[in-house]
């Protein structure tokens, strides 16, 4: 096992700050690894080979925040060597210090995830990446910018980041959206053995919280189709798209945007969710087929009217349409006296209401809608109308 010490090169300048640095020895061979740290020679035990302040000091701020930092870096220097010597092979100091500067170049959080995000679209994982950049982005506003090692990540930081949401208004769901995927990148570190598992999660809400009703009854799905739209081509393609998102069992607008012609064969449309991967088949019916006529044969591979030109960016386009659509759906929603906001989401979310109210199982539901667990199709059904339970404790107050 080789000997880390923490050492301090005084300033050959008086009054000037020294150098903290690490010597490295093993077999008889020394490296000193030298570090951005600079404290005043009143800073340092030589005694006790570490930093010291005292509370008046004007600086403890800063020397406490070294601390920190050569702790982590001392931690991350044993466990450097702890990793070589259950190999079982010869290393040198030499070794040591490049891992440690290795370890400095690719394992920040920042690096690591940007590494993810480029092998999610590699792997064609797109919303997938832009969901990890989203959280990305999040905690590099959150610590202004400035990096931090994989290792140096705590509970302290993680409950710091939550608290940092909250002030900034931010929904409990969308807190734990960010922290959930912070947690899978950081078990997919403790995978790859960069760094060793603790429990950072464990104070910080990574749940799901009740979202508010955006499911609309069949009788809000009637009016918005029967509306009289012919005034407006935009709405009533708005319309027509939240429709076929319905008839598809609430398929996602991204699915239906990329479903290709030869997704439909024989009668069926079969086709795998870009989220999941998971492989569907869904009868295409009368309904479907009557509201595709309606738009001109799209010139693309593609069987919707969403992504509609060749060589354009597609990813793009699908976004464009969908802001377009959202924005249309939300005057038609004023039309139709809809008060939830109505976006393409809610066909998804209606069509699991309305097979629950007609009472098909929920797991039923759960494969009509491609969820991987029940326990997803149940995050949809929990925040479903009401007015059942409240007419079944009616009766049960009656009955007194």
């Amino acid at each position: 096992m080789a000997s880390i010490k923490i050492k301090f090169r005084p300033s050959s300048v008086a009054g000037r700050e020294g150098s903290i640095f690490y010597q490295i020895i093993h077999a008889r061979c020394v490296r000193q690894l030298l570090t951005d740290y600079k404290v005043f020679p009143t800073e340092w035990d030589e005694r006790r080979s570490a930093l010291i302040t005292t509370p008046a000091s004007l600086r403890k701020t800063t020397v406490l925040a070294i601390r920190e930092c050569v702790r982590w870096d001392m931690e991350r220097l044993n466990r450097i060597c702890k990793k070589m010597d259950m190999r079982g092979i010869e290393y040198t100091s030499d070794d040591v210090v490049d891992e440690f500067q290795r370890y400095a170049r690719e394992y920040s959080l920042f690096n690591f995830m940007e590494g993810i995000i480029v092998r999610l679209r590699l792997d064609d994982k797109i919303r997938t990446s832009e969901t990890y950049k989203s959280a990305l982005n999040s905690f590099r506003t959150f610590r202004c910018g400035e990096d931090i090692m994989l290792d140096s990540m705590d509970s302290v930081v993680m409950e710091s980041y939550e608290s940092w949401l909250k002030k900034r208004g931010v929904a409990p769901n969308t807190i734990s959206f960010y922290t959930r995927i912070l947690r899978a990148v950081y078990n997919r570190a403790v995978e790859q053995e960069i760094i060793e598992k603790r429990n950072l999660f464990k104070h910080v809400y990574t749940g799901i919280d009740k979202t508010v009703k955006r499911a609309l009854p069949l009788a809000a799905i009637k009016k918005i189709k029967v509306l009289d739209l012919t005034f407006s081509p935009v709405l009533d393609y708005a319309r027509d798209m939240f429709l076929m998102s319905f008839y598809l069992r609430g398929m996602s607008f991204i699915d239906m945007a990329f479903l290709k012609k030869s997704d439909l064969k024989d009668g069926y449309v079969v086709y795998r969710r870009r989220k999941t991967g998971q492989r569907l088949i869904i009868e295409w019916t009368v309904e479907m087929q009557n509201l595709l006529d309606k738009y001109p044969c799209n010139e693309t591979v593609y069987l919707l009217p969403i992504i509609r030109k060749n060589e354009i960016n597609e990813r793009s386009a699908y976004r464009n349409a969908g802001y377009n659509i959202n924005h249309s759906l939300k005057k038609i929603a004023c039309m139709v006296g809809v008060s939830i906001p109505l976006t393409l989401y809610v066909a998804r979310h209606s069509w699991a209401s309305a097979a629950k109210a007609k009472g098909i199982p929920v797991s039923v539901i759960s494969e009509g809608m491609g969820h991987n667990s029940e326990s997803t199709t149940n995050i949809y059904l929990a925040s479903l109308d009401t007015s059942v339970v409240d007419r079944a404790n009616q009766i049960i107050l009656t009955s007194l």
